[in-house]
């Protein structure tokens, strides 16, 4: 029992001094954040309520965080981060464009094709027409799958045919989209044998970075692009919470 409290102590204080490791060395510090909807009031880990998204990005600002999108990935800015949304939700464009300018950040929003096309249970979503019209200084679009299945439980056929309709579709509507890829459910094959060949496939049809979940820091310029880590920003989260996520990303202890 003493051996095993000691071993979880051990490796709680190696990922918190690798952590603290990256905050000390800003240049090698990557945060990507992952949110998905907006609303004005929120009781849901995926909704952020607009107050708490606003003083969230006013913080980002204050701090002076070198807010990029994948395609201007650079290790030459202090506080890199990426600021990420899923899905393509109609609130995203109602409250985003506003915010993003206002505190001067960046977002990219990862697209599945098949929800703008077909909808996604009863959420309203964007219109292709509106993802194509967002303001390319403050909005990158990037790739989500065409139908949003766990990648894990898909041939690598499927995977490889989903991700090209993902992008004819992007095209078919002129919509321009770094070839960023947000694994569905952050799930993707794992086994070392699976994994290589999965990443065969991202590599063969363009992906640059690929996103995982993860809840850490990310260490760039990485060896792992197509495992890069972003952090949950959930409904719930305080001010408090935020900034500790931005240190550390997600520990249990916090």
């Amino acid at each position: 029992m003493i051996l095993y409290i000691i071993s979880v102590l051990l490796a709680v204080f190696i990922v918190v001094y690798f952590r603290l490791y990256l905050f000390a060395f800003p240049h090698n510090r990557l945060v990507i954040l992952m949110y998905h909807q907006i609303e004005k009031e929120s009781h849901e880990d995926l909704t952020v309520s607009l107050r708490n998204l606003e003083d969230q990005f006013s913080y980002l600002s204050r701090k002076k965080y070198t807010c990029q999108f994948f395609s201007e990935l650079t290790t030459s800015a202090k506080k890199n981060i990426i600021i990420t949304f899923d899905d393509g939700y109609r609130n995203n464009l109602e409250y985003l464009p506003s915010l993003l300018k206002k505190y001067n950040l960046k977002a990219t929003i990862f697209i599945p094709t098949g929800f703008i096309e077909n909808g996604y249970k009863n959420y309203p979503m964007m219109t292709f027409d509106e993802i194509r019209n967002l303001d390319k200084k403050y909005f990158e679009i990037a790739l989500h799958t065409h139908t949003h299945e766990n990648l894990k439980n898909r041939s690598y056929d499927l995977i490889e045919k989903d991700l090209e309709k993902n992008m004819q579709i992007l095209d078919a509507h002129s919509i321009a989209y770094s070839k960023v890829l947000a694994y569905p459910y952050g799930k993707y094959p794992n086994k070392e044998e699976e994994k290589t060949a999965f990443f065969s496939i991202l590599k063969k049809i363009g992906i640059d970075f690929a996103v995982r979940i993860g809840n850490r820091v990310n260490y760039y310029p990485t060896q792992h692009p197509y495992e890069l880590c972003r952090v949950d920003i959930k409904g719930k989260d305080s001010i408090i919470k935020f900034k500790l996520k931005l240190i550390f990303g997600r520990l249990k202890l916090f």
